[in-house]
């Protein structure tokens, strides 16, 4: 003979909204890091270089296939 009980209904969480206020700054800073991680990954070579060499180049070269640039 099994008894089987149920455990008592938990009280509903509400989760606190978060004010845009407090979200902007991180957005923007997430927005500027995707920025510099498409210019590293998509236009650092050739003329354009910040850094002199090929070292920048070579470090994302295989980013740089996955995300559809070409460099070749």
């Amino acid at each position: 003979m099994t008894h089987v009980a149920f455990a008592p209904a938990a009280a509903p969480v509400s989760i606190p909204a978060i004010p845009v206020r407090e979200l902007l700054p991180w957005a923007i800073f997430g927005g500027l890091l995707a920025i510099i991680a498409i210019y590293f990954v998509g236009v650092e070579e050739g003329a354009m270089a910040v850094f002199n060499g090929m070292y920048v180049h070579e470090f994302v070269h295989d980013g740089r296939h996955v995300l559809g640039f070409p460099c070749h």
